[in-house]
């Protein structure tokens, strides 16, 4: 499998190109950036782990509605791959990486949701419930893809030493890079059957705003010290 990433092609590099200002605004964060500086106060990056435990329950349940809105078998499966994936595997290695920085999975699963994930990901299964599941794929598409451009710029970037240099390895692996780009062969397949040049603008529009919200997401951490 080709572990180089495929951006720039196809109907998610159509969408990409057309909300480059959210997609940059997201991808350069200062979140991010300073994750990639080895900089991020240790406390900002522990609340963020927090919400992100939280995001992933969502998002599990953004890929079982997938499959429900899928028509057939083979695109059934892999939705449900994906969410069974998210539950029994990503989890429980979230749940374990967030202890190596001292935080419980009993903490996390009593913590509130953020109002920028509840904003976010209320979006993203509104978009799948009243829309179908081109709608759906466009709006998770920003975070499978995004953290995979965000870890490639951050490896470039990174220093010796640096204290999260384990989250970026994660989303520059040859699994995770195999991963994004299967999903980006699947918008652009189920856009060539659901009809995507006519309904574009309203495409745009999906991923315009997921990806916004994702930017907005860093700031569960961005901000944490200032409003605690």
């Amino acid at each position: 499998m080709n572990d180089t990433l495929t951006l720039d092609h196809g109907l998610f590099g159509q969408l990409r190109k057309d909300a480059k200002c959210d997609w940059h605004a997201y991808t350069h964060h200062p979140f991010v950036q300073a994750l990639g500086a080895g900089s991020l106060a240790r406390e900002k990056f522990q609340n963020f782990l927090i919400q992100d435990y939280l995001f992933l329950i969502q998002y599990a349940r953004a890929y079982a509605l997938l499959a429900y809105k899928q028509d057939n078998p083979a695109d059934m499966q892999a939705a449900l791959d994906t969410a069974l994936f998210l539950l029994n595997g990503e989890l429980k290695l979230h749940v374990k990486y967030c202890a190596s920085w001292g935080i419980d999975e009993a903490r996390m699963a009593a913590a509130p949701e953020s109002l920028e994930l509840l904003a976010y990901t209320r979006f993203v299964l509104e978009c799948g419930q009243s829309g179908d599941a081109l709608d759906l794929l466009v709006a998770l598409a920003p975070c499978i893809v995004g953290y995979a451009e965000i870890g490639a710029d951050l490896a470039m970037k990174s220093h010796p030493g640096n204290p999260y240099q384990d989250w970026i390895n994660t989303y520059t692996g040859p699994d995770y890079l195999a991963s994004v780009n299967q999903a980006i062969r699947g918008i652009d397949a189920l856009g060539h059957r659901k009809g995507a040049a006519a309904r574009y603008a309203t495409l745009l529009k999906i991923f315009r705003t997921a990806t916004q919200l994702e930017a907005a997401f860093w700031n569960t951490g961005w901000h944490y010290l200032q409003s605690t």
